[in-house]
């Protein structure tokens, strides 16, 4: 019985922090993986291995991040309406076991970064600092998006990290390009909240410009990404394929800023959820295959 009722508070909570949705930024920090392994002179079976600890590691930084997220809003979320049926606020998972499960992924996120190099071990402490400090900004700045932004961010530079167990500044145009793309799609996601956010004193672009001017800044913001990305294959000398790649995510967000409209939020949803999936999946197979054909070549 026991058992039974574990698994599903588990199930709960998985459903809870969009577990599905780990998609989103995995496949950029996976492309950091790649980058770092392109020109390294390493066996197959290490590659592999520091792959399967960078996805464990990333799973769980991410799990432990939306569970203290959910925590420290909850109070937050039961007086919007569009959050209140969530599982903390609507009684159906504990506190207690939110924390737990917290807890736990944070543990797990810091085995993981033992098990890859020194370096990645002593900078685990600070990568969580840092996407547990994200929950807290919509009370203070307008610019929690950037934060948020950059918590997902780092995740290619770590990754870069946990194959060469050092940091190539080359790297960073790669989690500049996920900062502004997180930061833009994260601002269009706000927008839902523009009349919530304006009464409950919470900051975001949205209320700081405005929707109209929410949607241009989020535009600005991937229009940057698109341009760190070229800077990043200029860097790197990649090929063809990354090109396609690049020009792939850009028509793509074209299509997702069509979705949204100051006046219309009505497919927001597949705006932020749906083409942001699309998004990560086609940067990955685009990049991965230019990687993996200059690995062949040589």
């Amino acid at each position: 019985m026991w058992l039974s009722a574990a698994l599903r508070r588990l199930r709960l909570t998985l459903d809870m922090i969009r577990f599905e949705h780990s998609v989103f930024a995995l496949p950029f920090a996976l492309t950091g993986a790649l980058l770092a392994v392109r020109d390294a002179r390493q066996s197959v079976a290490r590659s592999l291995r520091e792959l399967l600890w960078i996805v464990v590691a990333m799973v769980a930084a991410r799990s432990a991040a939306m569970a203290f997220n959910r925590l420290v809003d909850a109070s937050i979320d039961a007086r919007n309406p569009r959050t209140a049926m969530r599982h903390l606020p609507s009684g159906q998972l504990s506190r207690r076991f939110a924390w737990l499960f917290t807890m736990a992924s944070a543990t797990l996120f810091l085995v993981a970064a033992r098990a890859l190099n020194p370096l990645c071990f002593a900078l685990a402490p600070l990568a969580l600092a840092v996407v547990f400090l994200y929950s807290f900004t919509k009370r203070f700045t307008s610019l929690s998006h950037i934060v948020l932004g950059f918590a997902l961010g780092i995740a290619p530079a770590a990754a870069w990290i946990a194959v060469r167990g050092s940091l190539d500044a080359r790297i960073l145009w790669l989690t500049a390009a996920v900062t502004c793309w997180t930061a833009g799609f994260d601002v269009i996601y706000a927008c839902q909240d523009y009349e919530f956010d304006g009464r409950e004193g919470l900051f975001s672009l949205p209320q700081r410009l405005g929707l109209a001017g929410a949607l241009l800044a989020a535009r600005g913001l991937h229009v940057v990404m698109i341009a760190c990305l070229i800077a990043l294959a200029v860097a790197l000398h990649l090929g063809l394929l990354s090109a396609a790649g690049i020009a792939a995510v850009a028509a793509l967000l074209i299509y997702e800023h069509a979705l949204v409209k100051a006046d219309d939020f009505s497919r927001v949803n597949a705006a932020f959820f749906t083409m942001n999936g699309w998004v990560s999946l086609a940067f990955f197979a685009f990049w991965a295959a230019d990687i993996f054909l200059h690995r062949a070549s040589i």
